[in-house]
Formats: structure tokens, sequence, C-alpha cells
């Protein structure tokens, strides 16, 4: 059971190729996270944002590797050992870090926090598989690999900032996925990733499939990240973000999937750390995607209709 929430803002848009969602933290503060996480139950501690610095004062040809492309990738680095070193202390303080994005590229600093200290499964509520690296990505934005950066892939293989030594494949789900590259198909297939598409949540139902996700990512592990981004959702119900894939899950189906989580997380104390990632209030109408991301972190960390 989650008692204190810490929440750390990583106001990050180096990872993606639509600019606004750094105002991300900003948007799901305003559309009151606070209060719903004091409706759940939880103390929340607020420690601000990471201070880093706007992408118009860096030059995005400058880090590319020597065979691919990605952006910005030594600002994303700095940032991600930044946010990294923000979610261990947390940790350690016995706070429960919850990170608000940002664009997904925090992941890989959020994930490093949490498995500085334990071995952690992970999973990931996402339209995108985010299994891309420098070599195969067709845009070269690091929002499209951050998993493949925390699992070691490729170009990450030896990246100290990146690869997540107590992080396996065998404990990473992969859940909702209906937008994937041919060279990420091709890298989920040969690796030990376990991933779910939109065609099995239709077939099998969002609670079944979302407890055997909490099955394989908790196997033989201490506990768990959960990594969700908003574009997980149908645009219909989330449309302030910058990849929206038409035929997402609804709102009863959000809601369900991270009241699910929570259960098993009150039932077997697994949950070790979340982020709500790719909200940008630019493209959003109302803040309605920000003020969504707020209800499905208190869904998560305990909030009840009864």
């Amino acid at each position: 059971m989650v008692e204190t929430v810490q929440i750390i803002g990583a106001p990050i848009d180096y990872g993606a190729n639509r600019r606004g969602v750094d105002m991300g933290p900003s948007a799901i503060r305003y559309a009151g996270l606070a209060d719903e996480l004091t409706a759940a139950g939880v103390t929340v501690i607020d420690s601000g944002d990471l201070l880093v610095p706007r992408a118009e004062e860096r030059d995005p040809e400058t880090d590319e590797p020597a065979e691919g492309k990605a952006k910005f990738l030594r600002e994303t680095a700095d940032a991600c050992s930044q946010l990294a070193g923000e979610v261990a202390a947390a940790l350690e303080d016995g706070a429960f870090p919850l990170v608000l994005g940002g664009d997904h590229s925090i992941a890989i600093g959020t994930l490093r926090g949490s498995a500085r200290d334990a071995d952690i499964g992970a999973i990931w509520f996402d339209a995108h598989s985010d299994f891309n690296t420098p070599k195969t990505s067709p845009s070269g934005n690091v929002h499209g690999m951050p998993l493949a950066g925390a699992l070691g892939i490729d170009d990450f293989a030896d990246t100290e900032w990146a690869n997540v030594p107590r992080l396996s494949e065998e404990n990473v789900v992969l859940v909702g996925l209906r937008s994937i590259d041919a060279a990420e198909r091709k890298a989920i297939r040969e690796s030990d990733v376990t991933a779910f598409t939109m065609s099995d949540i239709d077939e099998r139902g969002i609670t079944e499939v979302v407890e055997e996700a909490l099955d394989i990512a908790s196997d033989g592990v201490d506990d768990i990240h959960v990594s969700l981004d908003l574009d997980w959702l149908d645009p219909k119900e989330a449309p302030g973000v910058g990849t929206p894939v038409r035929g997402g899950v609804n709102y009863r189906e959000a809601h369900s999937a991270l009241e699910t989580v929570a259960k098993r997380n009150e039932r077997d104390g697994i949950l070790r750390s979340f982020e709500l990632v790719e909200v940008n209030p630019i493209l959003d109408e109302h803040n309605e995607t920000a003020a969504l991301a707020t209800e499905l972190a208190a869904s998560t960390l305990g909030k009840r209709i009864l």
C-alpha cells in the first residue's frame, strides 16, 4: 500500500517530434493531481521539476551516433541521469516516486532510478513499443527508443546511462500495442519480452490481460515499474498527445487496467514506481488529457468509487 507519493516533474521534450510536451508536468498538476491523490488516501510531496535546458538552446544534430541517428542524445542522457538520481533518492526516503513527463524518453531515467537497489519488472501501457534504436529508428526521436535503451538492445548494449542491468526482458510486458515499426516487430519477436496488442484486449478483455501482465512482470523480481503513455488511450479520450493512434483503450478500460494494478499492489505490495508521459497541453482540448492523467494516477494508487 502506497502511503507517501513524491511527485517528480521531468519537463523534457528532446525525444519528441512535436513541441509542447515539456509543459506536461505543469498541465497535470494544474488539472488537480495533488487533490486526486489526496482523495486516494496518500500523502503528497511535490519536489518540483528537473532543471533541464530548453531544446532551442541545443543542436539536435551534434550527438548523432556513428551509425543511425538519435536526436538530442547527449541532452537526453543528462536529463535521464538526473532523473534516475531523483527517483532513487525518493525511494531511499521511503516515498513512492510518481514521475510526470515530458516525452517517453524519460522512462530510461525512471527505470534506472527504480532499479538502483532492486530487481524490477515493467509494464508498458502504450500504443507504441518504443523498441527502436538509433540504427532502426525512422525519425531519430528518442521517445521511440526508451525500452530498447533500458534493455540494452543493439546500440544501447554498452551505454551506461541507459542500460538497466536489473531489468530483464522476461519481466517486461507491453500492453495495448497498435503501432509498431517493422524493425521493432522483428526485435520484439526475437526477444523474451511479452507483448499484448489491442487485438488481445479485444479478445480477452482488459482485466484478464493486465492480470497476466502483472504475473509476468512480477515473477521472480522485487517490484515492478508501470509506465503509462497517454497515447495508449484512444485519441477521442486523450487528444493531447503527440503521436495519437486510433483504436486505443477507452475511458473505462483504462481505469479498469490501473485499478487492477492497484488491487494487486494492495495485496502483494509490488508497485515500486509509476510515470505518466506524453501529455501535450498545446494539442489538448480544455486540458482533458491532463485531467485524465490525474484520474488514472489516483486509480493506480488506490482511489475507488466505493
